[in-house]
């Protein structure tokens, strides 16, 4: 299997292409970065079938329209998103296949009421989008957020996972890159093992976030899977 992460300085965002047998998904792609990606799936000679969207993001527009009008790729977002574009709509439980491989969909609302998080077939990787974050997780306080909500879905969906699964993020601000399922249950300040959730919902309601820069322009763009910015990009 192929896999790379890529990296959008501007947003701090992570992306991730996964192939096998020829056949590719990439997680969360950046509009500015279309064309790089783009270029990086044609070299290693792949059919890009799937983008895939952990969440409407707040902080970047998606390249998922851009790279469906480049490569043929079909949109996938979650249901309860309520974005328009899609070709496929994901709930709990659904498969995404590439290849001999697969991702299996889990439903991880909190950050927004449309968090997903994408586990490899053998369960040793998992992409957590914003939700869990490398020693952190996203905020609770718009796009229908909500920190019991985060709580539980962590703890039944992501830490149910095994020890030594992987967990990519959706973004990192200090250069580290994975962690483990191990990792977060005893070093994650907001939602290690010994802290509850009426714990959890105390930090997230005091921790008085800034409001994101880029969220009235790419909120409604995403909620378009790009579509609105990828009219913007060709006149």
């Amino acid at each position: 299997m192929i896999f790379r992460q890529l990296f959008d300085s501007g947003s701090s965002t992570y992306s991730y292409l996964l192939a096998d047998d020829g056949s590719a998904l990439l997680i969360d792609p950046v509009l500015e970065q279309a064309d790089r990606d783009a270029a990086l799936i044609g070299e290693l000679g792949l059919k890009l079938l799937w983008t895939l969207e952990t969440h409407v993001h707040a902080d970047h527009i998606t390249g998922a329209s851009i790279l469906k009008e480049l490569l043929g790729n079909r949109i996938a977002v979650s249901a309860a998103a309520n974005a328009t574009g899609a070709d496929r709509v994901l709930r709990d439980g659904d498969k995404i296949e590439f290849g001999n491989r697969f991702l299996e969909v889990r439903a991880t609302p909190g950050h927004t009421a449309g968090c997903l998080t994408y586990v490899l077939d053998d369960q040793t990787v998992a992409f957590t989008g914003d939700c869990l974050l490398i020693r952190g997780c996203g905020r609770t306080d718009f796009q229908g957020g909500s920190a019991m909500q985060l709580y539980r879905s962590i703890r039944e969906k992501i830490f149910t996972l095994p020890d030594d699964c992987l967990l990519y993020p959706g973004h990192d601000y200090r250069g580290l890159t994975a962690t483990s399922v191990r990792e977060e249950k005893s070093y994650n300040p907001r939602l290690g093992l010994p802290k509850t959730e009426a714990e959890f919902a105390h930090c997230m309601a005091n921790l008085n976030l800034a409001y994101p820069k880029k969220i009235d322009v790419a909120v409604p763009a995403n909620l378009s899977c790009g579509r609105e910015a990828r009219v913007e990009r060709s006149t």
